[in-house]
């Protein structure tokens, strides 16, 4: 009898409420739904605006696994670009962040047949929006990780756009003001560094050239969301950027004037 435990997927990453930073996701999100419905004066608006506060401080996470405080600074930034933007999309934020988690391999558990079927998905729907930025995260995620490379959530990115975002370019402007910002810090953000955070379910720590593949992704994703007119999708994935890039010029600028 085969009683080899059954491998746990890659993406699966809940919360944890014994964490502060996972109780602030949970409250901020709350918050940034309830301001939503006052601001954008309905309740689908308002839980577009909380969708993308959360998203950027899951984004966040996966990019900056030792600072939780950028991820908390990362969902208000969010949620203010959606207050005056819109929501944005949650099928290409969805995408971005399951495509990062996996490059990154904070779960520390190697993809499963589930979890590359799971990124097809996403990548399909996020081509069908017409963000292929996005789409192309969650569909190369698996080639660019060391342990299973899998071509086959690559096909999502072949789906024809279904539906067109008619943000006007008033709304458009928030998302791509603060992605033009995340861009410029590029040299930063993307320069190795050491992480010491331990992977969620294997035992051993987060690995840095991960992170930093998953950091190099995601500026070439938010690049190709400005240069293609799709950044007001890449919302959440902008202000993670955004963030994380801000805190390592902040400790750059600490360590030089130390």
């Amino acid at each position: 009898m085969n009683t080899a435990p059954r491998p746990q997927p890659a993406l699966a990453r809940p919360l944890d409420f014994s964490v502060p930073s996972n109780r602030f996701a949970a409250a901020g999100s709350l918050a940034a739904v309830l301001v939503g419905r006052v601001v954008r004066g309905n309740w689908w608006d308002a839980l577009g605006v909380g969708g993308a506060a959360f998203s950027a401080w899951a984004i966040a996470r996966e990019l900056d696994p030792d600072w939780p405080q950028t991820a908390n600074t990362a969902l208000p930034v969010a949620a203010a670009a959606a207050l005056l933007g819109g929501p944005g999309n949650p099928l290409t934020a969805a995408a971005a962040l399951s495509g990062l988690r996996m490059i990154a391999g904070t779960t520390g558990q190697t993809a499963t047949p589930a979890d590359h079927l799971g990124l097809l998905v996403q990548s399909a729907l996020a081509s069908a929006t017409g963000n292929r930025s996005a789409a192309l995260l969650s569909s190369a995620a698996p080639l660019l990780t060391p342990e299973a490379h899998s071509w086959r959530p690559a096909l999502g990115v072949l789906m024809p756009r279904l539906w067109r975002d008619r943000a006007s370019g008033l709304a458009t402007a928030p998302a791509a003001l603060l992605g033009l910002g995340a861009v410029a810090l590029t040299p930063m953000f993307t320069a190795p560094e050491p992480v010491g955070s331990p992977c969620d379910r294997a035992p051993r720590t987060v690995r840095a050239d991960q992170v930093q593949r998953a950091r190099q992704a995601a500026v070439i994703s938010l690049a190709l969301g400005l240069g293609g007119g799709g950044v007001r999708g890449l919302g959440p994935l902008t202000a993670a950027v955004l963030t994380v890039g801000l805190r390592r010029v902040q400790a750059g600028a600490t360590r030089t004037g130390s």
